[in-house]
């Protein structure tokens, strides 16, 4: 069972790593709402990261935000850099958990990680990059397994939101669910919304380095997962979708990467039937689609090359048409924004052999939510801890 016990030498169920980032403000608010979740109605907490001034600022910041007076005083601030080693390990040797927002994770997630993994502490965080969850899987599970720690990536809107919803729907269907889409759609409003650059850079250096993620997937050396029922039907790059009524792309996030790997667990631990899945996002009308076609041209151009990557990161809003930011949304955008995943799926009924023939019956399920990246991401990353802390003996034992 995992240990989610505080004590005198790791006094904190949480703490909050990269809180003064633009991500980690909001989480800091988010924990700082749900005190009463935590294990006998109390959660423990502190904040950590380079910069002890800025993270005092951030403290200061929700006490006012929130009404709070007593954050300014009553939350540790603890000083680690992921540059230095022994200063993660002082800080994971303290926490039950680790809420890591410190990306992109592909250049300063694995210190943490190996951090938390040798001081004994869970480790959450809110990647959406397949190539590091998938590179930290194969270079940590064992020595995690040996230690009792657990290391959940990807407990943001990425992807907790299409892995659940995948889960809630098969629960939902009476008999056997085979295939399932999904189709994200958001929606802003009249202040119009956008994503902080660092979303940006990660998706960046992703596309640069698409190669490594295929040679990494092979030294797992899995096997394809079983179709059962029809084989689901690819979607093409760019086409107009009935289910949301807008022109819809393959979404490009770690969902089905995500997805996978839990379809994937269930299969081989537990011997249930795979969903096949299919993750699309809808782009909206004809004018959106000039212009993502006319950015994703100079996208594809400019991240192959050094110079073009320098270009990107250096200019996202005019490379994006205003869609990432170097400040992010404000407060009023985030007020405005929200997302919906319609998943559609097929499967057989109750006393239908999935091998004989077409699917016969269908389902439709909605995970709608606020503003995805720092309304919905600070939930579910929070949600996520206080499940480990609550319910330890209902986590998987492998």
């Amino acid at each position: 069972m995992a240990k989610v016990d505080t004590s005198s030498s790791r006094p904190y169920h949480i703490v909050i790593f990269g809180a003064s980032g633009f991500t980690g403000q909001f989480v800091v608010e988010e924990v700082a709402r749900t005190v009463s979740e935590g294990p006998n109605g109390t959660l423990t907490w502190a904040v950590a990261g380079r910069s002890r001034q800025k993270l005092d600022k951030v403290l200061e910041q929700a006490a006012g935000t929130l009404g709070k007076p007593e954050l300014r005083t009553a939350v540790e601030v603890i000083v680690a850099d992921v540059g230095e080693p022994d200063s993660l390990a002082a800080m994971c040797k303290q926490a039950v958990i680790v809420l890591n927002c410190v990306g992109p994770y592909r250049f300063w997630g694995e210190p943490v990680v190996k951090a938390c993994v040798e001081n004994g502490a869970h480790c959450i965080d809110i990647c959406g990059e397949p190539q590091f969850l998938e590179s930290m899987q194969l270079n940590y599970d064992s020595q995690a397994a040996d230690k009792g720690v657990y290391i959940v990536g990807a407990c943001g809107f990425d992807s907790i939101p299409a892995d659940m919803g995948v889960l809630y729907t098969r629960d939902q269907f009476k008999g056997t669910l085979t295939a399932l889409e999904s189709f994200l759609t958001a929606s802003t409003g009249p202040e119009g919304g956008s994503i902080n650059d660092g979303t940006w850079k990660s998706a960046i250096y992703g596309f640069a380095d698409s190669g490594k993620l295929r040679s990494l997937r092979k030294k797992f050396g899995h096997k394809p997962l079983p179709v059962v029922g029809s084989k689901i039907k690819r979607r093409s790059a760019l086409f107009y979708s009935n289910e949301v009524q807008q022109y819809a792309v393959p979404f490009m996030g770690a969902d089905p990467s995500v997805v996978k790997r839990s379809q994937r667990f269930l299969l081989e631990e537990h011997q249930e039937t795979p969903v096949q899945y299919g993750a699309y996002a809808g782009v909206g009308g004809v004018a959106n689609i000039v212009k993502m076609l006319f950015a994703g041209m100079m996208f594809w151009f400019l991240v192959k090359f050094g110079f073009g990557r320098d270009l990107l990161i250096k200019y996202p809003e005019f490379f994006s048409f205003g869609f990432f930011s170097k400040d992010g949304p404000t407060r009023k955008q985030m007020e405005g924004s929200s997302f919906k995943f319609a998943f559609y799926g097929e499967g057989y009924t109750e006393g239908q052999d999935p091998s004989q023939g077409r699917p016969n019956a269908k389902i439709r399920t909605l995970v709608q939510g606020p503003e995805a990246g720092y309304v919905a991401t600070p939930i579910t990353m929070v949600q996520a801890a206080i499940t480990i802390l609550n319910e330890p003996t209902a986590l998987p034992k492998k």
